[in-house]
Order: structure tokens, then sequence, then C-alpha cells
């Protein structure tokens, strides 16, 4: 709960940032989420992973492709906060699951059930009724939820803790960030030593945000079962739309709340299919362990 409040209330942390841009934000939080990390682990003494990850070149190639992936999800949801899109990018959290079922049936070939594609295809409604209201494509919550569904499966398939796959990720990106940060502060455009301490100690939080609910989720994910897991990911967008909603005050004509009601009710339709299958699961475990113990 506490990793899902804290990604929630994101969007009250990033506008704290400016006048600094999406891209100066972004080059700041890759180079301290670094830093963040290598302390986590430095306490840890656990040091023995990377070895095991320099053998295997295929585990670096997918973590150097999940790195320029959640760049992407990073800058674009920078750029919706702090331009005024809170609502929007809620929106792109709100489909994630939907455009990762998605994902499982066009790459991973995974059939699903009739309440799965009933929920995809009242996903795919909301974002015609939001398109029609927006006057465009919903273009910032659609590159959220796909890069963050696209990162999903590439750190699924890569296999590798969140602290370890994070260092990893940072340092892939070290030198272009380092660089345009450096590039910034040369041109004197950049904001980090210009604003004073406090404006210091905000951008060097961003790394500490970025790595806390990480490390919060991790510990979390081996204990607590998947379906729970399923239910509380819901908390970080329904508290991102408040954000929005309620303090920044962005509008909400009737279509639009059509539209996030459509999403909803494909999300109750999705978490209740969920629920139904992962509870049928559990009584066929159960009668194949009575069988044996009976046997």
């Amino acid at each position: 709960m506490a990793a899902y409040a804290m990604w929630g209330l994101f969007p009250l942390y990033w506008p704290l940032l400016k006048p600094a841009g999406a891209v100066e934000i972004l080059a700041h939080r890759m180079v301290w989420s670094l830093i963040t990390v290598v302390a986590v682990l430095a306490v840890r003494r656990y040091w023995s992973w990377i070895k095991e990850i320099v053998r295997q070149p295929r585990k670096l190639a997918l973590l150097a492709l999940a790195a320029l992936i959640i760049t992407v999800n990073w800058g674009t949801y920078i750029y919706a906060v702090n331009t005024g899109h809170v609502v929007e990018a809620a929106l792109g959290y709100f489909i994630n699951p939907l455009v990762s079922v998605l994902f499982g049936v066009v790459l991973l070939r995974e059939r699903l059930r009739p309440l799965q594609w009933t929920a995809v295809g009242f996903g795919a409604l909301a974002v015609i009724v939001l398109t029609t209201n927006y006057g465009r494509l919903p273009y910032l919550a659609l590159v959220l939820a796909f890069s963050f569904g696209l990162y999903g499966l590439i750190k699924k398939q890569a296999n590798v803790g969140a602290a370890e796959s994070l260092t990893v990720e940072t340092l892939l990106l070290l030198v272009p960030a380092v660089a345009y940060i450096g590039f910034l502060e040369a041109s004197g455009q950049g904001t980090f030593v210009d604003l004073g301490p406090w404006h210091v100690v905000l951008m060097v939080g961003a790394g500490v945000i970025t790595a806390v609910p990480l490390l919060c989720f991790t510990a979390s994910a081996i204990r607590v079962p998947l379906s729970t897991i399923g239910l509380l990911q819901y908390i970080a967008p329904v508290l991102q739309f408040l954000c929005g909603v309620l303090i920044a005050k962005e509008t909400m004509p009737p279509s639009r709340w059509i539209g996030f009601s459509i999403v909803w009710l494909a999300l109750a339709i999705f978490t209740y299919d969920s629920l139904r299958a992962a509870r049928a699961a559990r009584i066929g475990r159960s009668a194949r362990t009575l069988d044996h113990v009976v046997t």
C-alpha cells in the first residue's frame, strides 16, 4: 500500500521542481536513482549478482531495452504532470492492466477468457469516447500505458530483482544523463545550482522517491498474494486522478466522466474475472492435494 500510495502522489512532487524542464528532471532522476539503489545494495552488501548479469548478454540486452522504454515512460509522465495533464496520466495507468492483457495475447499467444475480452473491448470503447472528448487521441495516456506494459513484459523476461535491475538500467543511462546535465549547466540553462539549496534537495529527492516505492513493492511482492496486489494496483491511478481533479483543478466535462466510467467498468470486469480465476485455481490445487493425500 505504501508503494502504490507513493506512486499515486507523484503528481504533487514534480511541479515542485519547476522551472526545471521535464528532460532535466528526468536526467537528475536517473542519476540520483542510481546513487540511491547503489547505497541500498552497499548496505545489504549484495554484489554477487553483478557477475551473473555480466555473464548473460541476453539479460543485459533486455535490461538495456527496458532502460530505454522506462526513460520514455518517466519522461512522458513528468511532462504530463508539469503541463496540466495529470488526469490523462492517471488514465494511462488505469488502462495499463488491459494493455498487459493485450500484450499477453499478441506477443505471448495467451488465450483470454470471455470476460477478459469484454474488459479489453470496454477499454477500447473508452479510448474512442475520450478521443472524441479531447478532440485527439489521449496520446499521453496511451504512451504511458503501452510503455509501462512493455516495460513489465521485458522485465518479466529478464527476471532480475528490482534493485539490481534499476541499478543496471540507470547505469546504462548514466552517461547521457550526466552529459545532458553538464550541457545545461555549462550553457546556463540548468536549474540545479541556481535556485538555492531547497531546489537541490528536491532534485536529489527525485532519485529517492523513485527507488523507495520500488523497493517497497519488491519486498511485498514475495509476501502478498498476486490477487491482492492486483486490487491494490488501482490505488496509484485513483490517487493520481484525485490529484488532477481536486488539487490541480483540471476540468472534467460530462463526456470525460463517461469515458472514465467505461474504463472503471472495464477494470471492474477484469478484476472480478481475475479473482474468480484465482479462486478456481486455489480450489483445484486443494482438490489435487486432497486426492494425493487420500491416495
